[in-house]
């Protein structure tokens, strides 16, 4: 039985009050592959709270030359501190550019600084921060990463400023970034401050806060860097870029492998995010009567999820798959919504169950994460909780008994019954870490001699594993005892413990099987980020678009970041009209 943080069944206690979805259900690689970014979002928690607190934004230094060879700085300022970012640029030839991370050389390069710069900090970090991983960064500094230009689309773009010419959107939107990152490192990598330094700042409450902040602000860097390269060109002609279209540019991320493992290390993390996102998702589903603003609010994104949808263009045969049951999924929901009755009690509690009877898992995740936009009130707080004390969870309970493991492992890891661990199919993968690189990447075992590097990235194998040696004890005897004997155990014991009371944290598949797709994972993790028109090149790594659609530092203030999110409307029929609904000015919920 699936159980809530504190461990108790997730059912529901009333009429009115609605239960999780279990973790049977949402843990499952082909659904996690299927997420969309939604209010919880961490770029838009970001952006959201920038703009609640009145942030400020300034360009203390541009010491970019004709050659658009230099450094300039980026400066947010708070309540109570400021962070700046420090961007390099380079002069980088063709034959360097490359988006793997074993790269030596970029267009851009960046980090993160905690407080105002000193020129003897932007000479100190000139002489590192170019080099990434070759440099060192320091307690100072929050994040380091880098970046290169997407070469077609940065000339494109600064020809036609330079011409006094707004480029084509449709241009922009093929690819939807001038540059793309391929690193954004933090929480103590390379020398930069530890997560402990910054934890408790209510600026950075949550996940990944201060990466996505760096991240935001390289997005406004690389517009500085176009609109400059355009005015060197022609300094009598060249106009700057239209704001319209400058907010249809993001910043573009290559992920791979590295990232993928990452869902599967971090499960009291993971569980955080889906909870808050599921606890949500119930909230909404237990108001019991909507207003005529809020369907309207959630129609509209309907049809600019599907505008969204209609220019999501991938190569990749079973991401095309996808996107076109999405949009099936999104027109079929538009033409009910055209007939359904939207004025009785439980409107959204309704439209879930026929969206799981219609719809397919991509649709059906869409929906919820537009369902959320109506409800700030009772979405956004969630927010905050969007985060994990990991090392509180890293001593196993030796005392617990061993009746007690074996409960634990046989209902969480349920789902193996009907795996055939032993047949090849079923063990297909192997997870190692590459020697040059120390990063993760994905083998297979009958083809590579690397099975004696394997990573315990197989939870459900290592749980049956565990299980048959676990016959062999007592039920009162002890955890402790047991791994005294089985060692090799430990880890696969540790995170029992841990689920059983986080049950979001684990994917309910097998992680090494011939036919799992480690972009499902990728997808997975970057929705939370925020990201959208996931562009996979193949079934290891993708593409994606970060901060497209929202406002720059300059219109922040002007602007709803939470409204920009989808593609504005356009050549989209108008709806039928919708049935009549009251018009109460709050809906209810328990």
């Amino acid at each position: 039985m699936d159980r809530s943080m504190d461990g108790h069944p997730l059912q529901p206690e009333a009429p009115n009050a609605v239960p999780l979805r279990p973790a049977s259900t949402v843990m499952r690689l082909a659904r996690m592959g299927s997420l969309h970014q939604s209010r919880l979002s961490f770029m838009r928690v970001l952006l959201r709270r920038l703009k609640t607190n009145g942030w400020v934004f300034d360009r203390p230094l541009w010491r970019i030359n004709e050659k658009g060879v230099g450094v300039a700085t980026y400066r947010a300022s708070g309540p109570e501190r400021s962070y700046t970012l420090v961007a390099f640029a380079h002069d980088l030839p063709d034959d360097l550019r490359s988006d793997r991370v074993i790269a030596e050389a970029w267009d851009a390069t960046f980090t993160l600084h905690d407080g105002d710069l000193s020129e003897a900090d932007i000479e100190r970090l000139g002489s590192n921060v170019p080099y990434q991983e070759a440099g060192r960064i320091s307690e100072a500094e929050l994040s380091l990463s880098r970046a290169n230009r997407s070469v077609r689309l940065f000339d494109y773009v600064a020809t036609c400023l330079a011409a006094g010419t707004q480029p084509d959107v449709a241009q922009i939107e093929s690819v939807g970034y001038l540059m793309r990152t391929t690193a954004v490192y933090g929480s103590g990598k390379f020398g930069a401050a530890d997560r402990d330094v910054w934890v408790e700042r209510p600026e950075f409450a949550g996940s990944f806060q201060p990466e996505l902040l760096s991240v935001w602000l390289i997005r406004t860097f690389t517009i500085d860097m176009v609109e400059h390269m355009a005015r060197i060109r022609s300094p009598e002609t060249a106009v700057r870029l239209d704001p319209a279209i400058r907010r249809r540019i993001g910043v573009g991320n290559s992920t791979g492998l590295g990232m993928a493992p990452f869902l599967i290390n971090h499960p009291a993390l993971i569980h955080s995010w889906i909870h808050a996102r599921e606890s949500a998702f119930a909230r909404v589903r237990a108001v019991k009567q909507a207003s005529r603003q809020e369907i309207s609010v959630f129609t509209e994104l309907v049809q600019r999820a599907l505008v969204n949808a209609e220019d999501w263009k991938v190569e990749h045969a079973y991401q095309a798959k996808k996107i076109d049951g999405l949009r099936n999924d999104l027109t079929t929901t538009l033409h009910h919504l055209s007939t359904a009755d939207m004025s009785s009690d439980y409107v959204w509690d309704r439209l879930y169950r026929w969206a799981e009877a219609k719809l397919g898992s991509e649709g059906q995740e869409q929906l919820i994460s537009l369902m959320l936009e109506p409800y700030p009130r009772l979405v956004d707080d969630l927010a905050v909780n969007m985060a994990a004390d990991e090392a509180q969870h890293f001593r196993i309970d030796g005392t617990m008994k061993i009746g007690t493991l074996r409960d634990i492992l046989q209902d969480t890891y349920d789902w193996t019954a009907d795996i055939d661990y032993d047949s090849r199919p079923a063990q297909a993968r192997v997870w190692y870490v590459s020697e040059e690189k120390l990063e993760p990447r994905l083998g297979e075992r009958f083809e590579e001699e690397i099975a004696d590097y394997e990573q315990p990235l197989a939870p459900g194998r290592d749980a049956k594993l565990a299980l048959a040696d676990l016959a062999t004890f007592a039920a009162d005897e002890t955890v402790a005892a047991f791994l005294m004997a089985h060692p090799e155990h430990r880890h696969i014991t540790r995170r029992a413990q841990l689920v059983s009371h986080y049950p979001y944290g684990e994917i309910r598949d097998n992680t090494i099987a011939a036919e799992m797709l480690p972009i499902d994972l990728l997808r997975c993790k970057l929705s939370f980020f925020g990201a959208t028109k996931f562009d996979p090149r193949s079934d290891r790594w993708l593409r994606i678009t970060m901060f497209q659609g929202a406002p720059f530092p300059d219109e922040l203030a002007a602007l709803d970041p939470d409204s920009l999110v989808y593609p504005p409307l356009s050549d989209m029929p108008d709806m039928p009209d919708m049935p009549d609904i009251p018009d109460t000015p709050d809906s209810e919920a328990p």
